[in-house]
């Protein structure tokens, strides 16, 4: 399966990115551990969907047929739903009730499907309607930046914005970071030390639960001649 994929940055403080694409063949790809959870409208055969997607606490396989459009909001660590916690979506799709052919049910309103041009506002509105917030705590506790805030204190904020410990999201980027390093030409005993594993099973097995993929894959794919293939 290829998607051809077109992402842009955003200006919302909410969202972490804002990317659409159209599915040129089907197939059923590996798709990485993810920590921030989507909004993902779907479209196919004039029927269109706005699911709610992730965050995956692992790498997993995802289906898609030819010729679906698609839209996803990517949202910042720390933003989430008051109505619906975040930990309700751990693992999973959730498809919203359609209220008509251009809307969609969401905390008791419709609301027009958003599309790569408007996104940031549909999610301005959002928030101005109290329907999405974040939380300040998440952001500043990834980027080391808390002070005088009790452990316990900033456990329980974690938990409920993002439905992840601090811990796992970390392990989860760490995981992103070896990834990088072997695509660049980082070696692997070099990756253990830089990204900070005990030793290579350390990382064979972070990389392997997180990205679906073993360090020797990830160099192979990420060789000139294989990905011109």
């Amino acid at each position: 399966m290829s998607i051809i994929t077109e992402a842009r940055a955003s200006d919302s403080p909410y969202v972490e990115t804002i990317i659409r694409g159209r599915t040129a063949s089907a197939g059923s790809p590996l798709r990485p551990a993810e920590f921030c959870w989507h909004m993902v409208l779907r479209r196919l055969n004039n029927k269109t969907d706005l699911l709610l997607v992730g965050p995956w606490t692992s790498a997993g396989m995802i289906s898609y047929t030819e010729g679906v459009e698609l839209l996803w909001i990517k949202f910042k660590p720390g933003t989430f739903l008051p109505h619906l916690p975040t930990r309700h979506l751990l693992d999973r799709e959730t498809i919203l009730p359609g209220a008509a052919k251009q809307s969609f049910w969401l905390s008791g309103s419709a609301w027009q499907f958003p599309d790569y041009e408007n996104a940031d506002t549909f999610v301005d509105r959002l928030a101005r309607a109290g329907i999405l917030t974040s939380d300040p705590v998440v952001e500043a506790a990834l980027q080391g930046h808390l002070k005088d805030v009790p452990s316990r204190t900033v456990r329980h904020r974690f938990k409920h914005a993002t439905g992840l410990t601090q811990s796992s999201i970390l392990q989860m980027q760490r995981a992103q970071y070896a990834q990088a390093l072997l695509q660049r030409g980082v070696s692997i005993l070099d990756t253990v030390d830089e990204a900070g594993y005990f030793d290579q099973p350390h990382l064979t097995r972070s990389l392997k639960h997180f990205t679906g993929y073993t360090p020797a894959q990830i160099i192979h794919m990420s060789r000139p001649e294989t990905l011109a293939i």
